[in-house]
């Protein structure tokens, strides 16, 4: 397998090239340095299909001499600047919730949503929809003085595409403005007899260098909900019907160009398409348990039409993101299908005024210090290419699959198969995909040994301000002859490889049980160990693994117990939102989401890396655990007493003040660059928080081994888990066993 990062900033290493590239007319592959070059005939051979083709006229002073930079041997990865005859600026549709509890909340919401709308570039356009009970779409356009309208929805069905288009009179305005012969955004501007703009959707999408005081004042008119909320009883909230028109309103104004529906909600959705509960407070909200049993009775309809709304946003290249303030679960479960097949972002709070919230709309929606473009990418499309050994059996990621057949589809699906080419609607520059790949040669033609073989990844994407690029890496490796050679125990990626594995479990928890997926990472461990482990046969003792895998057995053991496969003490939303980033972020975030980092400050020198274990605790450090969503520092027994009593104020201790600074320092630090935010959690040794903690170590020191409670000031874990040392003993056991 191959984790790919299509959007990673590459600085010098990969240059723009103001030309389209050179592609091959067998496979579509792209002009590389691994390709042959016959500099007299102007041809070259691809180096994937070994297919022969003739070089364009541009090409014709191409020499050894005279290179194009796609075929300079440093530049693997290039990218080209493709022609884009219409640059249009991306769309953004609001989607605000107006049944929040209180009017505090509601303002909070649109002070979160006039802070993103700062955030945007000036030509983008904007949209507005609320909802409640009813769903609103609210006019843009300036009245000139007359009455702003805004059109209203019933939110217990759902609008198709035709009905939207005739209620909010697009049918109309499109004739008009082909009979004016327009042409788009640079088209003069026909006015319609009402004062109106002629020009399709224009009236409700706009540029914010336009709109932004229009839309501050629709905004200041939104009060809450019209539909008083019973005693006993859930808000009516409309939000599946409210993301469905927002949908199709992206899709009338920017059809296969870049745009996102951000909806803004403060908890589920309870009538109409969509709904994940009732509006009696007696019913609860679906649990694990629920799902387990197939009890909870909204969770197959809602998953239903939130896969239809993920499929026609994806068709148009759109996205849906979900912004979920709320002390409960607002639906991230039944959402989750068509915000990870979209490429959307999931960030959850308490609170819209909450300043984790605020830190992560901003990182969502940075610009490039280079171009001043937003970071994020828009309208994607993921390829790739292989040499005819090799056949791609799928990808998991921010993605859609495309339906683009090729000769190099492995019947053996991984993911998201059958196909080489996905849709990106949106990305960052640390969106990964994982591809997987299989090796089909025939025994009968065998490959000779040290013989190269190459893969290509072509990701082609619209950035903020218009442009379209493509960007074209390209790897080679070479064949051994067996699968024990030392080659391949000594390139094995046991960080990549770990983090394969963890997107193909968590990939699979959607249909089958958490307890056959263990069993099933148990067996691919075992059978790792049999082969490339150094043993005696039958003496578990003698049991090693090569340096290059020794670390790998502690990412399975951790991912065994990890939140992405282990449900308890999760609610679904929080397992959805969990699993969804594990599979879009890049090998290192993911690694540290899987076994997280664990740092020890004492007085005794600079901060050291500890294991992530109990014996770590001890009364006279700080520890600081990074699990990416969750930083903890965690005070021991000593500190937190010194601390309590007030030390760090005298002048006196310069030392000790300057230890419970550092922790909270670095975490800050480590926070900076993640989106959404990580939580920062100051807690002391035996206090309720410290579970945070002493959830994500190993539990060498249980209540049921023998060391004393608090022996040398450390800490039991009281849990039935084994320990990392069980673990590998078992493992040892069944690896060497005849």
């Amino acid at each position: 397998g191959a984790l790919v990062t299509p959007g990673r900033d590459l600085g010098d290493a990969a240059p723009t090239l103001p030309y389209e590239p050179v592609v091959c007319e067998g496979c579509q592959a792209a002009l590389n340095p691994y390709c042959s070059v016959d500099y007299y005939g102007k041809t070259w051979r691809c180096s994937l299909c070994d297919g022969l083709n003739k070089l364009p006229r541009n090409y014709e002073q191409i020499s050894e001499n005279n290179l194009p930079a796609e075929l300079f041997p440093t530049y693997t990865s290039v990218e080209y600047t493709m022609t884009n005859k219409t640059p249009t600026a991306p769309c953004f549709v609001l989607c605000v919730d107006c049944a929040c509890g209180s009017a505090e909340e509601l303002q909070d919401a649109k002070d979160s949503v006039m802070q993103l709308v700062s955030l945007l570039p000036e030509d983008a356009f904007v949209g507005l929809v609320t909802f409640g009970s009813t769903v609103r779409v609210h006019e843009l356009a300036e009245t000139n003085g007359a009455m702003r309208r805004s059109y209203v929805f019933r939110g217990t069905k759902d609008c198709e595409q035709e009905d939207l288009r005739k209620m909010l009179g697009l049918d109309f305005n499109r004739q008009r403005a082909g009979m004016n012969g327009m042409n788009g955004m640079n088209g003069a501007a026909a006015m319609m007899p009402n004062g109106v703009d002629a020009k399709p959707v224009r009236r409700f999408v706009a540029p914010i260098s336009e709109c932004e005081f229009t839309l501050q004042s629709v905004l200041d008119e939104v009060t809450l909900d019209e539909e008083k909320t019973e005693r006993g009883k859930r808000a009516l909230r409309a939000m599946g019907a409210a993301i469905s028109i927002a949908a199709g309103l992206l899709a009338e104004s920017h059809s296969s160009q870049g745009g996102r529906v951000l909806t803004f909600t403060s908890g589920p959705c309870t009538v109409g398409p969509g709904a994940v509960v009732g509006t009696d407070m007696s019913e609860n909200l679906r649990s694990h348990q629920d799902l387990e049993k197939n009890a909870a009775k909204h969770y197959k309809e809602a998953c239903k039409v939130y896969n239809a709304i993920g499929i026609r946003l994806a068709t148009n290249s759109h996205t849906l993101d979900v912004f979920a303030c709320s002390l409960d679960q607002v639906g991230l479960a039944e959402m989750k299908i068509a915000v990870d097949q979209t490429g959307g972002n999931m960030i959850l709070a308490e609170q819209f005024r909450a300043e984790t919230f605020r830190q992560s709309l901003a990182k969502m929606f940075a610009r490039d210090p280079k171009t001043g473009a937003l970071e994020m990418k828009f309208n994607g499309t993921f390829s790739v290419f292989c040499t005819p050994q090799i056949m791609v059996c799928g990808a998991i990621g921010p993605i859609s699959a495309l339906a683009v057949k090729s000769q190099r589809i492995s019947e053996n699906e991984i993911g998201l198969g059958q196909t080489t080419s996905w849709r990106m609607c949106s990305f960052t520059p640390t969106s990964t995909i994982a591809v997987y790949y299989e090796v089909v040669n025939q025994h009968s033609n065998p490959i000779p040994n040290g013989q190269p073989f190459f893969l290509q990844f072509c990701t082609r994407y619209k950035t903020s301000d218009g442009q379209i690029r493509l960007r074209v890496t390209t790897v080679a490796r070479r064949w051994v002859e067996s699968s024990l050679a030392p080659e391949i125990v000594g390139g094995f990626d046991q960080e990549a490889c770990a983090v394969l594995m963890a997107r193909i479990a968590t990939f699979r928890t959607e249909n089958e049980e958490s307890f056959d997926l263990l069993r099933w990472l148990d067996r691919t461990l075992i059978r790792v160990g049999a082969k490339f482990g150094e043993y005696q046969r039958d003496a578990p003792d003698s049991f090693r693994m090569p340096p290059s895998m020794s670390i790998y057995p502690q990412f399975i053991f951790h991912l065994r117990r990890s939140q992405f496969l282990q449900t308890a003490n999760n609610s679904p939303d929080e397992t959805a939102f969990y699993r969804i980033m594990l599979s879009r972020e890049t090998v290192t975030n993911s690694l540290v989401m899987i076994q997280p980092t664990l740092l020890s400050y004492s007085f005794n020198g600079p901060p050291q890396p500890v294991l992530l274990d109990v014996s770590a605790i001890t009364p006279d450090t700080i520890l600081l655990l990074d699990s990416y969503f969750l930083i903890v520092a965690h005070r021991g027994s000593t500190i937190a007493a010194w601390h309590k009593a007030g030390y760090q104020d005298q002048p006196e201790h310069e030392a000790f003040r300057a230890l419970l600074a550092a922790p909270v320092r670095d975490a800050k630090a480590l926070a900076a660059d993640r989106c959404p935010t990580p939580r920062l959690v100051e807690c002391n040794q035996g206090g309720s928080q410290a579970r945070f903690l002493l959830a994500k170590l190993n539990p060498s020191a249980t209540h049921n081994t023998d060391l004393g409670y608090g022996q040398s000031g450390g800490e039991i874990i009281f849990t039935d888990d084994i320990s990392m040392n069980v673990f590998v003993d078992h493992l040892a056991k069944l690896a060497v066993s005849s």
